[in-house]
C-alpha cells in the first residue's frame, strides 16, 4: 500500500511539474510497427533513410558535383524560374515576357502544373492554382505553334533526389544515361557536357521553352551583379549566358523540399505529427501496399522505370516528338531498348492534393483513383503489353478501408503546407509572376 501511495503521489508531482514544453511525444504500437518496417524497408538505416534535410543545409542536398550548391547560385536561380522577363524568344511578339519556367510549374499548384497539359507561350490566364490557365484563340496563335508540353510537367518538389530528368529520364549526361548520350547527341547536344539531369534541364528547356537567358537580358533586367556573386569563376564574357543561367536554375530546383510535411516531423521524432489512420496508411505503404518497392529514400520516390499501362496525355500538340523521340514509349524512347517500352520514370508522392492530375497522361483526377487503379489491376492503355506491366499492378489486393488509409496517408501526411517559402516576393523585372499576360496580370492581382 505505501508503494502505491508513493506512486500516485509521484504521479501527481510529475503531473503537476511538468509544462507543455517538456511534453515528449511516445509511440504507441502502430509507431514501432512502422519503425520496424522503416528498418526493412531501409536496410537497417531506419529514418535517417526517408529524411529530407533543410533546404538550406547544401552539403546535405544530393547535387551535381559539376554545379555544387551555392547560396547566390540559389538566390539566382529562384528568380529566374519565376522571371517572366526570360520569356523573350516566343513566336509571337506579343507573348514576349508573358511566361517562366514557373508557367507550369506554379507553387500553386504544388509546382505542378495547375492543368493537365502544361502551357508556356501561347498561354493566358491562371485563375487560383493555374487551372484558369487556356491557349490563346487559334485565330491569333496557331495550335501548333503554342508551347503545349507533350506529356504531363512533374512537380519541383524533391527533384534533387533524381540523376536524370523528365518521364522518360532523356535529360542527363552521367549516371545511367552515360551509355545512351552519344546515341541521342544530334536531339539532346547539351547531354554531352556531363551533367546531371537538373543541370541539362535548365539548360535545355530554355531552348525547348522559348526562354531567353543570356548578357543582353542580364544587362536589361538588371541580373548582372547576382551572376557574379554565383559564377565569379567564370569569365565575364562567358558569365552571362544559358549554360550559368540553367545551372542556377537547377541549383535552386534541387532545394525545393518538402521538409515540412508531417510524415517529416514524424520521422524526426515527433509521434504525434500524424493521425493513428495516417499512421496506418504508412504501415500499409511500407508492407501490403508494396508502394515502398518504387517509391522510396527522402522523396519517395527512385530513379527505377516501371509501365502502370496508363494512358497518354491526349490535347494539343501531343503525340508529337520531344526532342526528336516519341514520348509515348517512355524510357525506351530514350534507350531504344524494347525492355524499357512504356516505362516512366518514378515520381515522388509529396504535396500531390495541390495537384488535379495524376499519371504521365493526367488520366486520373484523384489520389483514390490511381490508387484503385494500382490495386485492381486492370490497365488503361491497351497498346502496351502486358509483359511489360510493373509486378506490383494488381497485386496488392487491398480492401476499400485499406485505400481509404493508403490515400490519407499520401494526401495529407505527404503534404508540406509552406511551399510558398521557394517563391521569391517579386523579381527584379517588375513582372506580374508566375505569368504575366493580361488576364494572368488579373488574375493574380498584379494590376
Amino acid at each position: 500500500m505505501k508503494f502505491v501511495k508513493l506512486m500516485l503521489c509521484a504521479l501527481v508531482i510529475l503531473l503537476f511539474s511538468c509544462s507543455d514544453d517538456d511534453y515528449v511525444p511516445v509511440p504507441n504500437e502502430t509507431d514501432n510497427e512502422l519503425l520496424q518496417l522503416l528498418d526493412l524497408a531501409s536496410n537497417g538505416e531506419g529514418t535517417s533513410f526517408f529524411t529530407l534535410p533543410s533546404e538550406t543545409d547544401y552539403a546535405s542536398i544530393p547535387q551535381d558535383p559539376l554545379n555544387p550548391i551555392t547560396a547566390e547560385k540559389v538566390a539566382l536561380g529562384k528568380l529566374l524560374v519565376h522571371e517572366t522577363a526570360t520569356g523573350g524568344s516566343p513566336k509571337m511578339e506579343v507573348n514576349k515576357y508573358t511566361y517562366a519556367c514557373a508557367s507550369c510549374h506554379p507553387v500553386a499548384s504544388g509546382f505542378f502544373s495547375g492543368l493537365r497539359q502544361g502551357i508556356g507561350e501561347g498561354g493566358m490566364g491562371f485563375g487560383v492554382k493555374g487551372e484558369g490557365r487556356i491557349m490563346m484563340p487559334s485565330n491569333i496563335m496557331p495550335l501548333d505553334s503554342v508551347d503545349a508540353l507533350p506529356i504531363k510537367p512533374p512537380s519541383l518538389v524533391n527533384v534533387a533526389y533524381q540523376e536524370v530528368a523528365l518521364w522518360n529520364g532523356a535529360l542527363g549526361g552521367a549516371g545511367i544515361n552515360l551509355p545512351y548520350v552519344e546515341q541521342n547527341a544530334s536531339a539532346l547536344p547539351d547531354n554531352l557536357l556531363g551533367f546531371q539531369g537538373l543541370e541539362v534541364q535548365g539548360m535545355t528547356g530554355q531552348l525547348a521553352h522559348r526562354l531567353k537567358i543570356d548578357e543582353e537580358f542580364a544587362v536589361e533586367f538588371g541580373y548582372t551583379d547576382m551572376f557574379d556573386a554565383a559564377f565569379p569563376e567564370v569569365p565575364v564574357s562567358e558569365r552571362y549566358s544559358r549554360i550559368n543561367g540553367g545551372l542556377a536554375i537547377a541549383a535552386f530546383n534541387r532545394t525545393v523540399l518538402a521538409n515540412r510535411s508531417p510524415w517529416q516531423d514524424w520521422l524526426k521524432g515527433d509521434f504525434d505529427a500524424l493521425t493513428e489512420n495516417q499512421k496506418k496508411g504508412a504501415v500499409l505503404f511500407f508492407s501490403k501496399g508494396l508502394c515502398y518497392q518504387c517509391h522510396t529514400g527522402p522523396a519517395l520516390k527512385s530513379m527505377e522505370f516501371y509501365a502502370w499501362g496508363m494512358n497518354d496525355l491526349v490535347g494539343p500538340n501531343t503525340g508529337i516528338s520531344s526532342f526528336g523521340m516519341n514520348t509515348r514509349v517512355g524510357r525506351a524512347s530514350f534507350t531504344n531498348r524494347p525492355e524499357d517500352d512504356y516505362k516512366f520514370k518514378v515520381p515522388t508522392l509529396y504535396n500531390l492534393k495541390d495537384n488535379a492530375f495524376y499519371g504521365h497522361g493526367g488520366s486520373f483526377t484523384s489520389i483514390k483513383e490511381i490508387i484503385k487503379y494500382k490495386n485492381d489491376g486492370i490497365k488503361e492503355n491497351a497498346v502496351v503489353p502486358d509483359s511489360q506491366l510493373a509486378s506490383q499492378f494488381g497485386t496488392t489486393n487491398l480492401t476499400a478501408e485499406e485505400i481509404d488509409l493508403l490515400t490519407d496517408f499520401i494526401t495529407h501526411a505527404l503534404y508540406d503546407p509552406d511551399l510558398v517559402r521557394y517563391v521569391p516576393d517579386a523579381v527584379l523585372s517588375g513582372n506580374c509572376i508566375p505569368n504575366n499576360d493580361p488576364q494572368s496580370r488579373e488574375d493574380l492581382g498584379c494590376e
